[in-house]
């Protein structure tokens, strides 16, 4: 199934229902089996049957990993414990003093950790708006540039392809965190970028019923690294974690059509809402943000909402509305935030698979109370 995905003889939607299908033989089994199993035996001294200890290998992860890899084009596909532990993964590739340039508007919890991580002494950070940053920016120092397209939660778009050229010249490895697009939208890796980073707790998983990473990695020598380091430290996916995102991605097509449909539908409502001051939408995927010309409003519009929910994450079925201010951006100092524009009026929407309609007679009687 991986090799006709990848030579281009099924369609992604197709490759996508299929996870986990035909590779049962023994039951037959439609649905991936969960092996629970923390140890293997092995068949005599010296012998192994592929498997040893789970964190190291599990049938479960496997499939999927190799599912991951397959949707982002790559030679190697890692799932972990969560978004954040993805992150880290990455970053710890590169030896202590190595200078990263990252994209300014990004997940406040990325911002967070790699504030703590220069806390410690153990890497400089330097952040930019736009392409022209990374290009001041980056130098012969620079060992990694950590991106992300479209920016949380300012969704600003920036050109991986152009970035990684640049790169390139100084054998910076870029990292391109894809939660938002995922590889239905865009894929990193056929742009120039070496390694892929996801939250799959959003849209991959799709259900907020699931903590998850991936990471993908374009060459099998930096996949195979970063496999060497994941077994070292051990944040790896669970086996039912595992098995609730191979769920969750058999209908990924289907979820990102609803998730971009309801999106430009609701931005084109806010677009023309007198109370609304600016709105965010680059026109692909299910993410928005939007300002409200009385940010003392928020707190009333909030409440009165009752088919959108009032809750951190994105990428469910379920319409989500998020206040960055205090919520996924709060350890953002505010002056820092201000000053690139992620002002206290600002929310951020991900849309649900809901009707459309339904979203915005919610967001309309909300605004009217």
């Amino acid at each position: 199934m991986k090799e006709q995905a990848q030579s281009g003889k099924i369609q992604t939607d197709t490759f996508l229902a299929q996870i986990g299908n035909h590779q049962n033989p023994v039951t037959g089994s439609i649905n991936t089996p969960i092996y629970f199993s923390t140890t293997y035996e092995h068949p005599t001294l010296g012998e192994s049957t592929g498997y040893d200890y789970t964190r190291t290998k599990n049938p479960t992860r496997e499939i999927v990993e190799s599912a991951l890899a397959t949707l982002e084009n790559g030679a190697v596909g890692l799932a972990t414990s969560s978004g954040m532990s993805a992150v880290q993964l990455v970053i710890s590739q590169f030896p202590v003093g190595s200078q990263i340039v990252a994209s300014r508007d990004l997940y406040g919890g990325s911002y967070r950790y790699f504030k703590e991580l220069e806390k410690q002494g153990m890497y400089q950070f330097i952040y930019v708006d736009d392409e022209a940053g990374f290009e001041k920016e980056i130098t012969d120092q620079t060992a990694a540039v950590f991106i992300e397209t479209p920016t949380n939660p300012l969704m600003r778009e920036i050109s991986i392809e152009h970035i990684a050229v640049f790169a390139k010249k100084y054998q910076a490895q870029v990292i391109v965190d894809n939660t938002f697009y995922t590889p239905l939208i865009q894929r990193p890796l056929d742009l120039g970028a070496d390694v892929v980073v996801h939250s799959a707790t959003k849209y991959l998983g799709g259900h907020n019923d699931l903590l998850a990473g991936a990471v993908i990695a374009r060459s099998k020598e930096v996949g195979e690294q970063l496999a060497y380091s994941l077994n070292t430290t051990g944040a790896v996916l669970s086996p039912f974690d595992s098995w609730l995102l191979i769920r969750g991605m058999k209908t990924l097509s289907l979820r990102m059509e609803r998730h971009e449909k309801n999106a430009q539908a609701v931005a084109e409502y806010l677009n023309n809402n007198e109370q609304v001051k600016e709105v965010f939408y680059p026109g692909r995927g299910g993410m928005l943000s939007f300002k409200l010309k009385k940010q003392a409003s928020i707190k009333e519009f909030l409440r009165n909402l009752s088919i959108f929910t009032f809750a951190e994450s994105l990428g469910g079925v379920e319409s989500l509305i998020t206040y960055p201010t205090t919520q996924t951006h709060a350890d953002i100092p505010e002056a820092l935030r201000e000053s690139y524009g992620l002002t206290s009026d600002l929310l951020r929407i991900s849309t649900g698979i809901e009707a459309s309609e339904d979203l915005i007679a919610d967001l309309k009687q909300a605004f009217e109370k």
